[in-house]
């Protein structure tokens, strides 16, 4: 009976992709992940979240959206369409992990997550439009494309390290110090959710669009309490770090993360000023997705798991390697 043949083996087979180049596949899959997150903000902040009322197709008859249906039209469709850019660069990732020697399967794994959770998110943005933009579904659909961005940073971070057992490099309480931060960093960005969910950017304009029955102004004193947490917590870690002196790159990570909150609360106290105007709400989005790659950036720095494997020499190429090296001294 002939063997059955693995597509993906038959391509490691003929390709053998850098380190490099796998690095920066996984890279690309955070890049997208960011890319997608702003640009459905722009759908919603474009009052385009119904520019195509139907799903799959963008209307009952067509696929694309009419000329009648405007910008509006243009905008949700080409959202829509973002999401099989983004499925190919997840695919390459995963092509490439899968294809480099040694072959490391949690990096495939990680991959494989990503490209589940763009299938899974595909359809909850589809249920979003069919349920005409319910909010607590749009909080989901945001909250599953900051997932999508935690799993892709997670494989990016760890094409850049081993797969040895994790080893703490700060003492225990300290690394139990940065899981608090992750967890009141998580609850920030749900926090951040109702506040959409209540806020008057309800994504269409032409409908009576339902928003989450909560007072915006209260809600968003809550947003706002958690990022004095968050601060202080990283302003504990920093101290903590120095006090067990730890390497020095945990503690540049909490360095960057801190301006990164900083810059994330200025633009968050002028979109509460101003009455939430769009361009700012964008900005305040695209925060949230990089203050959120830092604290995952400061907590995976807290241990290590040894060097990137490398693929040894062939034995002829090693042999030749060490004559070179003899003849140079």
């Amino acid at each position: 009976m002939p063997k059955t043949l693995n597509p993906l083996q038959l391509v490691a087979d003929r390709w053998q992709p850098s380190a490099r180049f796998v690095e920066r596949a996984a890279l690309a899959c955070v890049v997208m992940s960011v890319i997608i997150v702003v640009t459905g903000g722009a759908v919603r902040l474009t009052q385009s979240g119904l520019g195509c009322p139907t799903w799959p197709t963008c209307t009952e008859d067509s696929l694309t959206p009419t000329p009648a249906m405007g910008i509006n039209g243009v905008i949700e469709f080409t959202n829509r369409m973002l999401t099989y850019v983004l499925c190919a660069v997840v695919g390459v990732a995963i092509v490439a992990a899968r294809a480099r020697a040694p072959r490391r399967r949690s990096l495939t794994r990680l991959g494989w997550a990503q490209f589940w959770i763009v299938a899974s998110n595909g359809i909850i943005g589809g249920i979003t439009v069919l349920t005409g933009l319910n909010p607590y579904i749009v909080a989901a659909h945001f909250l599953a494309a900051t997932s999508l961005l935690t799993v892709a940073t997670i494989m990016w971070l760890r094409t850049r390290e081993g797969d040895d057992e994790p080893r703490d490099v700060v003492a225990r309480p300290v690394r139990q110090l940065g899981w608090v931060l992750v967890v009141a960093s998580a609850l920030l960005i749900v926090a951040g959710t109702v506040v959409t969910g209540s806020g008057r950017h309800a994504g269409d304009a032409s409908k009576d669009v339902h928003r989450i029955p909560l007072d915006w102004h209260e809600v968003t004193q809550l947003h706002v309490d958690f990022v004095y947490i968050v601060v202080g917590l990283t302003v504990a870690l920093w101290f903590a770090l120095r006090a067990v002196k730890s390497p020095e790159g945990p503690r540049r990570k909490v360095v960057e993360l801190f301006v990164v909150i900083m810059l994330q609360g200025a633009i968050g106290y002028v979109q509460y000023f101003n009455d939430s105007p769009e361009v700012v709400v964008g900005a305040h989005m695209l925060g949230s997705c990089l203050m959120w790659i830092a604290v995952l950036r400061v907590f995976l720095s807290l241990r290590e798991r040894g060097e990137a494997p490398v693929l040894p020499a062939p034995a002829g190429e090693h042999e030749a390697l060490q004559t070179a090296a003899a003849s140079s001294r």
